[in-house]
């Protein structure tokens, strides 16, 4: 039986074991070696996977001194990783810059239609979205970030928009807190130990104390809110979803305008279409298990 077809939930094998914990995934950030190498891991791989990350909205294109610097490589290693990139169709170069090519769409494209996300994922946020009028998202955690795996938006307009693929600071969002809340004590622990509680609003939290508290708070409700927390003029609330072992793999949210909407009306009134949500996707998770693994944090 294929793994990509959806099976019988009763005819599921028993279910991994929760983990108790795990290092952070920090090799899912530029810059960052992964901590458990082996005889197995590849450095030259981990090298051209940087090179790719390197480029973002801050670095849209890149001279290979900047390339060198923004990777912590050598520029004799980076030159041989751009131009390994820039044969395989990759990167480009025009004289001294280079910037991503449109192949690099693949990778995302393969993982969502693979994993068959659109089927299992999308109808209930789109639901949320059509009984709400606001956008809504799922994300999982990678390094100190939370990184979007599928998104529904409204035709409002909003200063901070998200997609697929799009990587967002987990201790500003809703979406990442009550994500990291629900994590074991090791990986909330390494988590702490490696994040810059960077400030993006008079409201977003700096301090390792608020956001503990924040983490408590998530874990005795059940969810979190922010406001103001990212980019003025942004509510939402989350709630994570949870695997067939009560392990949290990722979280979803309802967000929009604060013109809209109170903080307070919001998670009244969204909260339990949230939990329903959540719930939907965890079942259906268990008839997908390829994408239910995939999903987990290691």
């Amino acid at each position: 039986m294929s793994l990509l077809t959806p099976i019988d939930s009763t005819a599921l094998p028993v279910p991994l074991a929760q983990a108790s914990g795990g290092a952070m995934e920090d090799a899912a950030k530029p810059g960052k070696a992964n901590p458990g190498k082996d005889s197995e891991y590849l450095s030259t791989l981990e090298r051209g996977l940087k090179v790719l990350r390197a480029f973002d909205a801050t670095h849209p294109e890149m001279q290979l001194s900047e390339v060198a610097q923004v990777t912590g490589l050598s520029p004799a290693v980076a030159r041989r990783c751009l131009n390994t990139l820039v044969q395989l169709g990759y990167v480009a170069q025009f004289g001294r810059k280079f910037l991503l090519r449109p192949e690099v769409l693949s990778f995302g494209t393969a993982y969502l239609s693979s994993m068959n996300v659109e089927q299992v994922i999308l109808p209930p946020l789109q639901k949320l979205r059509d009984d709400t009028g606001d956008s809504a998202s799922m994300a999982v955690l990678s390094g100190t970030d939370i990184l979007y795996v599928a998104h529904v938006s409204t035709n409002r307009r909003i200063r901070l928009g998200a997609n697929v693929g799009t990587r967002f600071p987990v201790h500003a969002t809703s979406l990442g807190k009550v994500l990291l809340a629900f994590q074991p004590e090791a990986v909330i622990a390494q988590y702490m130990a490696a994040v810059d509680l960077q400030r993006f609003t008079e409201r977003t939290v700096t301090s390792h104390a608020a956001l503990e508290q924040r983490l408590q708070g998530a874990r005795e409700t059940g969810y979190d809110s922010a406001l103001d927390e990212l980019d003025y003029g942004i509510v939402s609330v989350a709630v994570p979803v949870f695997d067939a072992n009560r392990k949290a793999i990722a979280s979803i949210n309802c967000s929009t305008s604060t013109t809209r909407i109170s903080q307070d009306e919001l998670v009244r009134t969204r909260l339990p279409m949230l939990r329903e949500a959540s719930a939907e996707i965890g079942n259906a998770l268990q008839r997908w298990p390829t994408l239910m693994h995939s999903l987990q944090h290691n």
